[in-house]
């Protein structure tokens, strides 16, 4: 829904290290995501629900920090992202498909904050 907190993400140093803290701590389980460039894992709320992915810092970033970023729903990610430069905004990673998820953008606020928009992937009978 249009405005609403969709997903959140973990990049870390640490993969399996993050995987066994959440696990233990809150009882997330796993499952691989097919990624092209990177490993991605989908955590698990006990009831089996998607909770949260977790990934991997890019290697070729020096000054990435571990964090949650988290993704807010958009109606669509391309037009809303046209209005970030004139609201005192910055897009920071231009919109992008992930096939069967949707459309994604990275973008900072006036104070600097980042967060990621998200305009999912229509459902597979969507049109039927």
């Amino acid at each position: 829904m249009h405005g609403k907190f969709n997903w959140n993400e973990l990049m870390t140093d640490d993969v399996e290290k993050a995987k066994a803290f959440y696990a233990a701590t809150v009882g997330w389980t796993y499952q691989k995501f097919p990624m092209p460039d990177a490993e991605y894992w989908i955590a698990h709320a006990a009831d089996g629900t998607p909770a949260a992915g977790i990934m991997s810092m890019p290697p070729d970033d020096p000054e990435a920090m571990p964090g949650w970023l988290c993704y807010v729903e958009v109606d669509n990610v391309d037009e809303r992202c046209r209005g970030v430069a004139g609201a005192g905004g910055e897009v920071l990673q231009e919109p992008f498909d992930i096939p069967g998820v949707g459309r994604i953008a990275i973008v900072s606020d006036t104070a600097g904050a980042i967060i990621g928009w998200l305009t999912p992937a229509a459902a597979p009978n969507a049109a039927a």
